[in-house]
């Protein structure tokens, strides 16, 4: 950047544009609109220099301005970065809500408790710096983000991106042009060099003397208007190179350039000081008083810095900071490796072991020569305190040079096995795949070996929900068998369920019938059995014996969920819970288990674990005709898989799109939806997929197409997916009125299989509708009348309303006029203010056959409404305060006053109780 030269509108040397876009935000923010900023930029270009321009500005505006600074050996130091911006706000920590007071102090290690969400975390950031605003305006300068560690970056990120209505200003600067992936998508700045005349001017400025004119085009060519480069490249030039020409041009790339001149710098300085600035540079802290304790303990003098500093490579003040980052890279690189490790053992001998154990231990392991038992185990523990603060990268880099260090085998093997485990958590994928193959080359047991299995299933699973994770779970589990007979049951419980989304496009080895053979032949559950256990049982009888076999292992394993169970195997099992309960036909308990699967999701942070309960949510107010409900969680679903980068397909979206039944979009979505799901090998999704498909066309009546959906969504027989089930319902239905009894009979015979051995209202009223479809005469009229007692009696208003529908097309195909008229108008109303638009539509069409004139109409939306403020305005009709709707909807308590705000002046009211 060009070279300061004092307060805010004239400490920059041209850059009218940086300082244009800076001064803009600086206003937007102080109107009360959050704005954010990341400014790109090659090393040297004068990123710094504009933060810094930012932070005068936002200062003599009134803005209260808190600063952070990534630095290259602390990215693996979990939430330093974010800590080192947020210990000034800390004073408002308890105005924060509990879960996400308590998520904050873990992280930052003020007080242990379990490791938190980081989505959670980053929601406590976005609170803290909200209510950090409502005092003065704040201005957040965050320099070198790209050397930020992944938990600070990922939760600063998530708060720029969901504040919106508070004064508040977050500037970045990152290396261009890629920079940090997670800063993609805000707004960007890129810092190019200076005109010509600028540069210059700079390069005279720096020079003091006479400029050969060919020397001052050739560098200010080279430069390409780097600031830096113009001010670094000349130092070391004598004055017959500068006066005269005689000066070849460097082909190295231009930061190694800038390097090589702090090199030159840093090499001319005495050796004391050079030792010195060594120290320096290899703690990251910037600590003067522990600067100052290890100079003592090299026997350096206080003095020794003056040159440093002389030179501008140093200043100090309250912190150690260097002139450029580009200054502390090359001090620590122009050292030997010997001088390096004299560094960390005098600052690892200086720090505190009580105070930071942490960053003793890593001083310990870069200080050490070779393999180290002592340093080892000690890095090991810090590991476990950074786990516990949900620093997962961080325990998996004190892990991972753990392991180096370790001189046993076995113990070294272990030690990368447990990086490698972190490295999963964390979501380091690829670096977890490399820890585990220098596991299996190493020295591991039984179960080391069954844990390497196991981790490579959770890596396929939990990198793409498709076909390989099932086979790999599987080999976990009969490997694990002999060795702890809980977690290969656990194990095949996952495996099921990873086959259960793999489906019809399992890989040999991973089919559901083949997990669920292999799990009944497993162990036996301990005594008494867990709910996961009988789960288990059910779950693989059902495949391998069918429904009848099944169902009433299933029953049990549901009533052990009624049950006290811990919240963490809550969190883990409810999930296929609510899948057996779905098989089951069991209505309540879906209702039960997905309710509870959300609000403890919610209630415990687990931010990752929330987009499966909302789906899971979603289906259930469905199947109510609860669409308005519904389509809340969809929109609160998107909201978080947004924030939290959840890879889900919209099955949502899709199933109230099918039951909403409107033209426009579905078959895009559904086309979109089915070539997502098969490119990852989720088979689980092709059959939810055709299930909507032949939901949507049975609506309008288009009965082929129906058909053929609902043909693809039931053909996957060994699939234990509601698409089977359900798809059997839709197929019945469409081969009816397609004229196809007999593929019609053949579904029914499938579908009573699972229906019959269920014997709940839900399943006996849909298997009296379907074989009502098949009948004739008092025949079909009595068993329409069951299946509208059954289903009254639950709260399955979709399909009760549906069998309205078809009772009365059946009425009025019998002459019954009158009789026909009554159901087909109950079902028009009832499935007209669902929003069940497309059957709707049916039943009026049906109507009109009839004789009777019928408005067609829609049910009441708030069309005005954009989808979050109608997704705030039901909350606040609920009864929920602005602080509790911010913590579902990942926005600030302010954010949602400003919405309301927007909500009652579209609606012409004044306050929440008018929104009753």
């Amino acid at each position: 950047m060009g070279v300061s030269r004092g307060g805010p509108g004239t400490g920059l040397l041209d850059r009218r544009v940086e300082r244009g876009a800076v001064d803009r935000m600086l206003d937007r923010a102080m109107a009360g609109n959050c704005t954010v900023l990341v400014v790109r930029g090659e090393p040297g270009i004068g990123k710094t220099v504009v933060l810094d321009y930012a932070a005068d500005r936002a200062s003599a505006s009134g803005f209260r301005v808190v600063r952070a600074s990534g630095v290259e050996s602390e990215m693996e130091l979990a939430f330093a970065g974010l800590h080192q911006l947020c210990v000034p706000l800390l004073g408002r920590l308890e105005r924060l809500p509990r879960p996400q007071r308590d998520a904050l102090a873990v992280a930052f290690g003020v007080r242990e408790g379990q490791a938190p969400d980081r989505f959670l975390v980053g929601l406590a950031v976005l609170s803290l710096l909200a209510a950090t605003a409502e005092d003065r305006p704040l201005a957040c300068v965050v320099d070198d983000a790209q050397w930020l560690d992944r938990a600070s970056v990922q939760c600063l990120v998530f708060a720029a991106r969901r504040l919106l209505a508070e004064p508040i200003a977050m500037i970045f600067a990152v290396r261009g042009p890629g920079g940090d992936p997670e800063l993609a998508g805000l707004p960007g700045l890129t810092v190019a060099g200076l005109g010509s005349a600028d540069a210059g001017t700079l390069l005279a400025s720096a020079v003091g003397g006479r400029l050969d004119a060919e020397v001052r085009d050739r560098i200010v060519a080279e430069a390409r208007g780097n600031p830096l480069a113009l001010l670094q490249l000349p130092r070391g030039l004598g004055p017959a190179q500068l006066a005269g020409g005689y000066w070849l041009p460097d082909s190295r790339p231009l930061a190694s350039r800038i390097e090589s001149s702090f090199h030159r710098q840093f090499e001319s300085l005495p050796p004391e000081t050079q030792r010195l600035l060594l120290t320096a540079a290899a703690d990251p802290t910037g600590s003067m008083t522990l600067l100052w304790r290890a100079g003592e303990l090299q026997g350096i003098p206080a003095d020794a810095v003056a040159p440093a500093q002389a030179a501008g490579l140093v200043e100090l003040g309250a912190r150690v900071h260097f002139g450029h980052p580009l200054v502390r890279s090359a001090v620590y690189q122009a050292a030997s490796a010997g001088d390096r490790r004299e560094a960390h053992r005098v600052l690892a001998e200086a720090t505190d072991p009580a105070a930071d154990p942490d960053r003793r231990a890593w001083h310990r392991a870069h200080a050490a020569v070779g393999p180290d038992a002592e340093v080892a185990a000690e890095l090991e523990r810090s590991a476990g305190r950074a786990q516990a603060r949900g620093g997962l990268a961080a325990a998996a880099a004190f892990l991972e040079r753990a392991a180096v260090l370790t001189p046993d085998l076995a113990q070294r093997s272990e030690r990368t096995l447990a990086a490698a485990q972190a490295k999963v958590q964390a979501g380091a994928f690829e670096a977890a795949r490399q820890l585990l193959g220098m596991a299996e080359a190493g020295s591991l047991d039984e179960l080391g070996r069954a844990r390497v299995d196991l981790l490579l299933a959770q890596l396929a699973f939990a990198a793409n929900r498709g076909s390989d994770a099932s086979p790999l779970l599987l080999r976990a589990a009969q490997r694990l068998e002999p060795i702890d007979a809980g977690l290969a049951r656990d194990t095949y419980l996952d495996a099921l369920n990873a086959a259960r989304f793999a489906g019809r496009l399992a890989s040999p080895g991973g089919t559901p019938q083949e997990v669920a053979a292999a799990a009944r032949a497993a162990p036996q559950a301990s005594h008494p059995p867990r709910a996961s256990d009988v789960l288990l049982d059910g779950l693989a009888a059902t495949i391998t014996k069918g429904h009848a076999a099944g169902a009433p292992i299933l029953q049990r394993a549901l009533r052990a969920f009624d049950e006290g169970m811990s919240v963490e195997a809550e969190l883990r099992w409810l999930w296929p819970a609510c899948v057996a309960a779905i098989h089951l036909w069991d209505y309540d308990r879906w209702d039960t288990f997905s309710n509870r699967h959300v609000r403890l999701t919610r209630e415990a942070g687990a931010l990752s674990e929330l987009p499966n309960a909302l789906s899971q949510r979603v289906y259930l107010l469905l199947f109510a005709g609860e669409l308005a409900a519904a389509a809340s969680l969809v929109e609160e679903l998107q909201v978080v898989t947004e924030a939290t980068g959840t890879r889900l397909a919209p099955y949502g979206d899709l199933a109230l799109a099918a039951l909403r039944g409107r033209d426009a979009g579905f078959s895009d979505l559904a086309t979109a939806t089915k070539d997502e799901v098969a490119q990852r090998g989720e088979g689980l999704g092709i059959g939810l997929t055709n299930w909507a498909t032949a939901v949507f066309n049975n609506g309008l009546g288009h009965y082929q197409d129906a058909l053929a959906a609902a043909e693809s969504a039931s053909a996957y027989t060994a699939d234990v997916s509601a698409a089977v089930n359900w798809g059997l319902v839709e197929l019945v239905e469409a081969a009816v009125r397609c004229g196809l009894p007999g593929r019609a009979t053949n579904a029914m015979r499938r579908l009573a299989e699972s229906t019959s051995a269920s014997g709940s209202d839900w399943a006996l009223g849909v298997e009296a509708r379907s074989r009502a479809l098949l009948s004739q005469g008092e025949t079909a009229d009595r068993l329409y009348q069951v299946a509208i007692e059954r289903l009254g009696r639950t709260r399955m208003r979709a399909e009760l309303a549906r069998t309205h529908l078809v009772y009365g097309e059946w009425l009025r195909r019998g002459g019954r006029r009158l009789d026909a008229r009554e159901q087909l108008h109950l079902a028009h109303e009832m499935l007209t203010d669902m929003g069940m638009e497309g059957f709707a539509d049916r039943a009026r069409r049906e109507l009109l056959t009839t004789g009777e004139t019928v408005r067609k109409r829609t049910v009441e939306t708030l069309t005005d409404l954009t989808a979050q403020e109608a997704q705030i305005a039901k909350l606040a009709r609920s009864g929920r305060t602005n602080q509790e709707i911010g913590g579902q909807l990942f926005i600030s308590p302010r954010t949602v006053e400003w919405h309301l705000g927007n909500v009652f002046a579209k609606l012409g009211i004044t306050s929440r109780k008018d929104l009753r």
